[in-house]
């Protein structure tokens, strides 16, 4: 029978090229999101650039700071500062501070976020420690700052009014893949500098 297209062999390749497909497409599914979070200021990702030109305002607001640490990270991590109260448009330099209390060498990597999620958009940073991995030797103290500004725009969107205070959170994991397990990396705001894996 020459002509006539066999059944058997379309199936098959339909199935290879769906599942091709849905494969291509969970691979993809993380980056686009972050992609989405960095444009949009969703879920708390706030917004990085280099320095520019703003106007500072006569509003201020409150910028606290938390750290924590994975349970298999044994550091201790703590804000050096608790809080800042800052202008809008201002840039600020604050400063994280690790030890390392282990007996050998350890490598972490921070990923941070801020609250309430709707200021994701607004808070610029401008320089930081996160996404880069960090090695302490045993007993090994370490300062790491954060440079910052908050966008004046915050005092003109009706859905921020009720904002005074943002909270920017680290966390400290061994890995990349410690964070992902964590499901926390998807959350991350984007990082300053090239990503190390």
């Amino acid at each position: 029978m020459t002509g006539q297209r066999r059944p058997g062999r379309l199936l098959p390749l339909t199935l290879v090229t769906v599942v091709a497909g849905m494969l291509a497409m969970s691979f993809a599914a993380v980056p686009l999101y972050r992609v989405f979070c960095a444009v949009t200021g969703f879920g708390g990702t706030p917004q990085i650039g280099p320095e520019t030109s703003r106007t500072v305002s006569d509003r201020t607001i409150t910028v606290r700071f938390n750290a924590d640490t994975a349970p298999n990270l044994p550091w201790h991590f703590v804000p050096e500062q608790k809080q800042v109260t800052l202008r809008l448009g201002e840039q600020q330099v604050a400063f994280y501070a690790a030890r390392n209390e282990a007996g050998h060498p350890i490598t972490g990597i921070a990923l941070y976020n801020v609250t309430p999620d709707k200021i994701g958009r607004y808070f610029h940073k401008t320089a930081c420690f996160c996404f880069n991995e960090q090695t302490l030797a045993p007993s090994q103290e370490m300062q790491m700052p954060v440079s910052f500004w908050v966008d004046p725009a915050l005092a003109t969107d009706p859905s921020t009014a009720d904002v005074t205070t943002i909270t920017l959170s680290y966390t400290f994991f061994r890995s990349l893949d410690d964070a992902a397990k964590s499901g926390k990396l998807a959350t991350a705001g984007p990082h300053v500098g090239p990503l190390v894996r």
